[in-house]
């Protein structure tokens, strides 16, 4: 995997912005539903402590070998930011989240960004993309699905992690166009 920063990525309606502390006001908007907790923890943060966030998370991994890649999700028809992906890197391998706002959900924008994100970081080297879902969590568990992960027998943290094997996937398409 290239060691920068992330590149910027388009969907069909969404395009993913490489994270900056200048977001940060408009993202607690859409990060203010105490609802998005629910399966994660935690509660939605002030400003100033989300700035700080995107701060470090701007800055990089402090690990050599890991790359924090954050993007905002901005809806093409409004300009309004929607949410986040993320994907921390380590060699060839991702782990991926996604945050869409509670005013957004509903609409596939959620699959339309990680399925972008898994499109992204395929072209970027990745290999295997995985992410953890809390077991009751029905709408991210379909996400992942729309994205081409599968969930594993494995769990890490109370969440069942899913994955994708990028080379099989490539194989996979290769096999339905013959």
């Amino acid at each position: 995997m290239p060691d920068y920063g992330p590149d910027p990525f388009s969907t069909s309606r969404l395009d993913a912005l490489p994270l900056d502390v200048s977001y940060a006001d408009e993202m607690k908007a859409v990060l203010a539903d105490p609802a998005l907790h629910t399966y994660t923890g935690g509660t939605p943060e002030d400003p100033d402590t989300l700035r700080a966030r995107y701060a470090r998370q701007s800055a990089g991994s402090p690990d050599p070998a890991e790359l924090w890649w954050n993007w905002v999700l901005r809806v093409r028809t409004d300009g309004r930011l929607a949410g986040y992906v993320q994907a921390t890197v380590r060699g060839s391998r991702a782990e991926i989240a996604w945050v869409v706002g509670t005013g957004w959900q509903g609409l596939g924008y959620a699959k339309e960004a990680a399925t972008g994100l898994v499109e992204h970081l395929g072209g970027c080297g990745a290999r295997t993309v995985v992410a953890h879902i809390h077991p009751d969590h029905a709408a991210s568990a379909a996400v992942a699905a729309g994205a081409g992960l599968a969930p594993t027998e494995e769990w890490e943290d109370g969440e069942v992690r899913w994955r994708l094997e990028l080379s099989d996937e490539a194989a996979r398409r290769g096999e339905q166009a013959e």
